[in-house]
């Protein structure tokens, strides 16, 4: 007879998923056991594998669930009527303003995706190139004259923003949604204008 699923079971998932993104964030995906993962979660090692097989599928579906809303948010923004420029500014705005308790979610990405199989890590990365075409598609709007021919540059531009996006958690610790945006303006200055933009 198949095991019935709780009724709180989701709950319990998003609350292993939390807890687990900071133990990783914290100590390293490396040196975290299931042991130590249920200890962060205050349940019991059994327990935990009621919910995932091992420390990898945790992992994986960690990234998975923070990369697919990450995507759903940024791509599903509703963009119509506003003048390139204003889509760009939008777009690096709501990129932060999702970052924006997920620190620990977001670091996990960057220093342990690399620990799961390749299959998974490419599906995970579907989910960046979605966002990457996206905000290329705006950046070449925003700036047709400098990209147009060279696409290139668009996406070394491209990807130079999402670094700017990616590390501002390092020294813009506890920021918030006023500072976010203000980050997203200067982001986008910076990238249109350049410096003498400033």
């Amino acid at each position: 007879m198949a095991r019935t699923i709780a009724k709180d079971h989701d709950l319990k998932r998003a609350q292993i998923l939390e807890a687990s993104a900071r133990l990783f964030a914290e100590e390293g995906y490396d040196r975290a056991s299931m042991s130590s993962i249920a200890r962060a979660c205050g349940i019991s090692k059994a327990n935990i594998y009621h919910y995932y097989d091992g420390k990898d599928a945790l992992l994986f579906d960690l990234l998975d669930s923070y990369l697919m809303r990450l995507r759903d948010r940024v791509c599903g923004l509703e963009l119509s009527g506003l003048a390139p420029v204003a889509r760009l500014r939008a777009i690096l705005t709501e990129v932060l303003l999702a970052y924006e308790g997920a620190d620990h979610e977001h670091k996990v990405q960057l220093n342990a995706m690399s620990a799961l199989p390749e299959a998974e890590q490419e599906h995970l990365r579907a989910y960046q190139r979605e966002m990457v075409k996206f905000l290329s598609a705006a950046l070449r709007d925003a700036a047709p004259e400098t990209f147009a021919a060279d696409k290139g540059k668009l996406r070394a531009v491209t990807m130079s923003v999402f670094g700017m996006l990616n590390w501002h958690y390092m020294w813009n610790a506890g920021a918030d949604t006023h500072d976010r945006k203000g980050y997203a303006d200067l982001v986008a200055r910076l990238t249109l204008e350049g410096v003498a933009g400033l």
